[in-house]
């Protein structure tokens, strides 16, 4: 019924488009309401392939949270659906446009309104570019983990949105860890606070958490408080060479199971690292099967470092190198974060996978990927935040190959059943949106799926936020 009315809507769409736009500029300035459908097309989808789009019939980029309301009691009123987005820097479709909506773009809402080193906190709009505020932080000594590998241009509603993880989760966690409270437009236009500011907080149930990652299904986040935590001392990093990704995979284990806490620990398969030498002629070792990165803020990191190293040299490294200084060890991450880049210059398209499976599982889950490379014939590079199991295996292909194209999106799918078959879930960080819907019902199952249908139909009874996402 709920997408009946929808629907409805979209069979008059022509007439009811400039009804729709008046209703919007009664509350919002004219420049904050585009129809150019030139320009609204540039706004119809994330950096997600094999994810379906639809035309938008207006672009709304409120700056206040009273413009955020009018836009959703239009929306109710009129019945019609509202697709949220950031910076569009997600992998899903979580972002992508349905024909006939409105999409709210909140990168305008870019404020940050409060940092306190006293309570830790920072309370900031949804439009917040994460690198922004990690440097506002670090002028008071303070640090905000969470660094999506594009958190020079994703936003912290956007990470909300999505349950953003980053290189540092295996010492410092996700997103959700750091978001403590929440200001959220419902569907109907309310305003909804959750959560708290305080170091501890029970009070009812956790509506904050129930936010983060529900991908502007259950509302709009205008504010957010944020915890951060002390700056820590900069970071030595080490990278170790090894004959195969099974002996990086065990040395990640023993890594772990030796209670070190390391700040990142990273691993980019040979496909990933040639990648990486062919885009950004970096130097990596070509002749490794495996490269992991390990790095640690302790007091002493080289103490650290000259502990994991060892481990590493026990499970069969060939080569280990401790970074000297600050500037070696940014050099090193680097080549990590340029491993999707690197990955889509290969054949022109990737699908990135986000296949999270326990530690002790992840050789098991190098080596199955492998095995689908080979058996559809496909380059398919992972580059993984090993110490939390989280890998992103990358499938390259010829979008203008039609039978390549094919086994992509089969050895995609593949790849996901390996992971649950490991114990996994088809996604640690990149979200459902469009791109894993079908493989979330296989997850939670029947039961899972239909008490989070229930949620859904409790916050968005009309079924306007982000419709066809994630369900």
């Amino acid at each position: 019924m709920i997408m009946s009315r929808i629907e409805a809507h979209r069979e008059g769409a022509g007439a009811a488009t400039g009804s729709l736009t008046d209703r919007l500029l009664a509350g919002l300035p004219a420049e904050a309401v585009l129809t150019d459908p030139d320009v609204t097309a540039s706004y119809a989808h994330d950096m997600a392939g094999f994810c379906p789009a639809g035309a938008p019939a207006v672009v709304v980029l409120p700056r206040t949270v009273e413009q955020v309301q009018h836009v959703m009691r239009t929306a109710t009123e009129l019945r019609v659906p509202v697709v949220p987005q950031g910076a569009r820097s997600g992998l899903s479709g979580a972002a992508n446009a349905s024909d006939g909506c409105i999409v709210l773009s909140l990168v305008r809402m870019d404020r940050i309104l409060e940092i306190n080193p006293v309570d830790r906190v920072a309370v900031v709009e949804p439009g917040v570019i994460n690198a922004t505020l990690s440097r506002a932080v670090e002028e008071h000594g303070l640090y905000y983990p969470p660094d999506p590998s594009s958190w020079e241009m994703c936003t912290i509603g956007g990470n909300i949105g999505t349950g953003s993880g980053g290189l540092c989760c295996v010492k410092y966690g996700v997103t959700a860890e750091y978001v403590l409270g929440l200001d959220v437009v419902l569907a109907d236009g309310r305003l909804l606070s959750t959560g708290r500011r305080t170091a501890k907080g029970v009070a009812g149930y956790d509506l904050t958490r129930l936010f983060v990652g529900s991908e502007g299904s259950l509302g709009i986040v205008v504010r957010a408080v944020l915890a951060l935590k002390p700056k820590p001392p900069g970071q030595l990093v080490l990278a170790a060479e090894f004959p195969s990704a099974a002996a990086a995979c065990e040395a990640v284990c023993h890594i772990m199971e030796r209670g070190h806490l390391p700040s990142l620990l990273e691993l980019m398969d040979r496909t990933t690292v040639r990648a990486v030498n062919a885009m950004a002629r970096m130097g990596l070792p070509e002749t490794t099967e495996a490269l992991l990165l390990a790095a640690f803020d302790t007091p002493d990191p080289a103490t650290d470092l000259a502990a994991v190293g060892a481990l590493c040299e026990a499970a069969g490294a060939t080569q280990v190198v401790p970074a000297e200084d600050a500037a070696e060890s940014e050099m090193l991450l680097q080549a990590r974060r340029l491993s999707l880049p690197a990955l889509e210059a290969v054949k022109g398209t990737t699908m990135i996978d986000d296949v999270c499976v326990p530690r002790s599982k992840l050789g098991a889950m190098l080596e199955g990927i492998e095995r689908i490379a080979a058996e559809y014939g496909l380059t398919i590079g992972v580059c993984a935040h090993a110490g939390d199991g989280n890998t992103h295996p990358t499938v390259c292909f010829d979008a203008q190959d039609e039978d390549e194209s094919r086994r992509a999106r089969e050895s995609f799918d593949e790849i996901m059943a390996l992971g649950l078959e490991l114990g996994g879930t088809i996604t640690g960080e990149h979200g459902v949106g469009v791109l894993k819907k079908e493989w979330l019902a296989r997850e939670l199952g029947s039961v899972g799926v239909e008490m989070q249908r229930g949620v859904k139909a409790v916050f968005d009874p009309l079924g306007i936020l982000n419709p066809g996402k994630i369900f």
